[in-house]
């Protein structure tokens, strides 16, 4: 699954075209490198969002296309 389409789906940024636009600007990192918004993610990657003040670093632990509002949190680990 795309990066962009990973993010909305897992509700991290809640358009695509603003997770599309943050990876293009650099502020998305997968395993430590800069990604670009075509990046395939798999489980495993560990995902870094800086937007502002605000860094969220999280492990990927699912990759689905469709998934409820309520279960988007059980894609992701948080990271410290």
């Amino acid at each position: 699954m795309r990066l962009d389409k990973y993010l909305k789906v897992s509700r991290l940024i809640k358009r695509r075209t603003v997770a599309n636009d943050a990876c293009d600007a650099g502020k998305v990192t997968v395993n430590g490198k800069v990604a670009r918004a075509s990046y395939d993610v798999k489980v495993g990657d560990v995902i870094e969002i800086t937007l502002g003040a605000k860094s969220v670093k999280v492990q990927v632990t699912d990759v689905r296309d469709v998934v409820r509002k309520e279960d988007a949190q059980t894609m992701y680990t948080a990271v410290s």
